[in-house]
């Protein structure tokens, strides 16, 4: 039954496709040699089931398997390992709101989920010896999947991330954003950065692409799985996106009595429901178990025990449209246009920066921030005791209460997963004007690192830019290594100051060649970067880019650095050991030096470690998409997709940009038919059967 429906809805969406492009152009793929799609189309029909059809040809496996578990039945085909998150999602009612939002989501949203799914089912029809055994399953995939893999990557990742415990898996999570405008630029044009850092595994990595619909042309990237481009540019504006910190989840802890729960001193019953999970055994065999779920009026109860239990409220149920809205942003000629998109309201997390060929630049605390009855930051960054109706929260402020700011008199703008405050110096945004539970006011080394390259350099040009983005300098170590330098140095330890004679040696970068970095990196987390309590100058909004800083107990810091310096001597035989010797990129077999470092050390060219044996660290995450771009006469553009535009094991491009990243290169981004000349791999045209294939010679 399954390969018969499978078979009809390819059928169906092959007949669909082919009347909405009649007499027109067939669309086209043409894949450049760094696997990046630039699809052509006549309409959105023909463009989004040529890019679900490109995700395939790069990430079929992934996709199936992302997908796969986003429908909470993860166990049911893979086994008891996916069980805990299989529990997670039909907790959270995924399914349930996935049916609610298929009836109201905008008939647009529905067409373009409907041409993806189309595409990536065609695709694997048309390739079923590309498809895993274990995948097959899978198959066909529905609009449903897609908006619960949405639902499941937004709201238990980013939203509910830090409240669920998710978050956790990675060190570093965030982002860098720069938006130049035409006082600080050299050309006078207008110019930004886009880099999220983001793990480089399963529902982390991104996927991009070209997107050409008719004449207009839209570049970019999005996350496997999600249909359109989610960061991107245009010829005429472009963004980026960055996490931001925002509150909109609240864990609540709930008394439990007689069976249900108190609220304002009475008992509520909870929302009961069941539901049923198949785990599939070692033997192959399907057993299925019935789970019993709650729900108060806060949200899913997420934990418990007998007496108490924690339930999760969160932002944007209520905003089916997500896509929808990076659509209009994509294809936005002005500022108005595009402000017209961000006004929509439904991508519900994520700073947003911005620049066009109008040499506007611009920057938006975005997201959906909660209108609470009281408190401040501190009163809502915790779990919330449950008892109070008065905490509940039900509506969020509009666009017009968020903090943002437009062409700044400073001339730059800034975003390093900082609060709004500090998107440029001196600061233009006021806590004071906004409620005090909007965002939290502090301002890491690292967002100090990027306000400090923009700051002090007052003609910025393109390559400059580039290397601004690139740089592996720690903040930290400038502010601190004079304040341990004289610690040592009283200390008289002679450990100590062999220790300080290698990084006063030392360029206080994280280059693969740095010498210095791996001691004064072991020298930083045992001290602890980010604990106020280590500095004798605490960090303060009046000195929000040289706080904090001094050595609270320096004694401390002289033993942290005695324990580093023997540690190196004791694992490596010396203290000077190259960087890129000890820090490694290894991913889909290859062994390559790496550069930057985990970002709390005020290092941008973010590069964070996932593991760590006796004699090497290896990265896991950061930079992952990294796009430099100029808004004059015709967009000019660098970009970097760090471990590949593909997945799939036989794909010459999964990894294949890892040398670019080691040798901290970009690439250009082929954005006009002249540029893409001379780098085409092949090309697909639209068939009977969803796009042939013909290599070119």
């Amino acid at each position: 039954m399954k390969t018969i429906l499978f078979a009809a809805l390819a059928i169906l969406s092959l007949m669909a496709s082919s009347c909405s492009r009649s007499g027109d152009t067939p669309s086209q793929i043409a894949w450049d040699t760094w696997g990046v799609p630039h699809i052509s189309a006549n309409s959105e029909e023909e463009l989004f089931f040529a890019q679900g059809w490109a995700q395939m040809h790069n990430h079929a496996n992934l996709i199936l398997d992302l997908y796969g578990s986003a429908r909470g039945k993860g166990a049911e085909y893979w086994g008891a390992e996916k069980l805990g998150n299989d529990l997670l999602i039909h907790t959270m009612g995924f399914s349930a709101l996935a049916d609610q939002w298929e009836t109201k989501q905008d008939p647009q949203t529905r067409t373009i989920f409907q041409s993806f799914v189309d595409g990536m089912n065609a695709y694997a029809e048309a390739h079923p010896d590309q498809i895993d055994a274990k995948n097959k399953a899978v198959l066909p995939l529905t609009t449903k999947d897609l908006n619960m893999h949405g639902m499941y990557i937004v709201f238990t990742l980013f939203i509910g991330g830090e409240d669920l415990g998710r978050i956790q898996q990675w060190p570093d999570m965030g982002s860098n954003t720069y938006a130049v405008g035409p006082s600080r630029s050299a050309s006078g044009n207008a110019m930004l950065v886009q880099n999220p850092h983001l793990p480089w595994w399963r529902e982390f990595l991104f996927f991009e692409s070209q997107l050409n619909l008719k004449d207009k042309r839209m570049y970019g990237a999005t996350l496997v799985g999600f249909p359109g481009i989610a960061i991107g540019f245009n010829n005429h504006l472009g963004w980026s996106h960055t996490d931001n910190t925002i509150d909109n989840a609240d864990t609540y802890e709930l008394e439990v009595k007689d069976g249900g729960y108190l609220l304002d001193g009475e008992r509520r019953e909870f929302e009961v429901r069941t539901a049923t999970l198949g785990i599939r055994g070692d033997d192959g065999q399907v057993a299925d178990t019935t789970l019993t779920l709650r729900s108060t009026v806060h949200g899913p109860v997420v934990s418990g025990t007998d007496d108490k239990v924690l339930a999760l409220r969160l932002v944007g149920l209520d905003r089916p449209d997500m896509f929808l809205q990076w659509w209009r942003m994509i294809n936005s000629e002005t500022f108005e246009e595009f402000e017209s998109a961000l006004k929509m309201a439904q991508i519900p997390f994520w700073n947003v920066m911005y620049a066009d060929r109008e040499k506007n630049i611009f920057y938006l605390f975005n997201g959906l921030v909660p209108k609470r009855s009281t408190g401040d930051w501190d009163y809502w960054d915790r779990i919330i005791p449950g008892g109070r109706a008065s905490d509940i929260w039900t509506e969020v402020h509009p666009y017009a209460d968020l903090p943002k700011l437009r062409n700044p008199a400073t001339g730059w703008l800034q975003n390093s997963n900082d609060p709004p405050w500090t998107s440029t110096l001196p600061t233009a945004l006021d806590p004071k004007d906004f409620p005090p539970y909007m965002a939290p006011q502090t301002m890491g080394f690292r967002p100090q690192r990027s306000a400090r390259m923009l700051s002090e350099d007052a003609s910025v040009t393109y390559d400059e830019l580039i290397d601004y983005k690139l740089s592996t300098r720690s903040e930290f170590a400038d502010r601190i290594l004079d304040d341990l330098f004289a610690a040592v140095e009283q200390s008289g330890s002679e450990k100590a100051l062999a220790a300080k004679a290698v990084l006063e040696q030392w360029d206080r970068e994280a280059d693969a060649d740095s010498k210095g970095m791996v001691l004064f990196y072991t020298w930083a987390r045992k001290f602890g970067v980010r604990r106020e309590a280590n500095y004798s100058t605490a960090w303060n909004f009046e000195s929000p880019d040289t706080t904090p800083d001094g050595l609270a107990d320096p004694a401390r810091a002289v033993t942290l650095l005695e324990e580093a310096a023997e540690e190196l001597e004791k694992r490596f035989g010396r203290m000077d050991v190259p960087w890129g010797e000890y820090y490694r990129i290894s991913y889909n077999g290859k062994d390559l030096p790496a550069n930057g470092g985990d970002g709390s050390v005020g290092i941008v060219r973010v590069a964070w470690p996932g593991r760590a044996d006796d004699t090497h660290m290896y990265v896991g995450g950061g930079d992952s998409w990294v796009g430099v771009i100029e808004f004059a006469d015709s967009v000019r553009a660098k970009v970097l997709l760090s471990y590949g535009n593909a997945t799939e094991k036989g794909s010459p491009h999964n990894g294949d940009q890892l040398e670019l990243f080691s040798r901290k290169e970009l690439r250009d981004a082929w954005f006009t038919e002249a540029q893409l000349k001379g780098h085409l791999e092949k090309t697909e045209i639209r068939s009977a059967s969803g796009f042939s294939d013909n290599p070119l010679k």
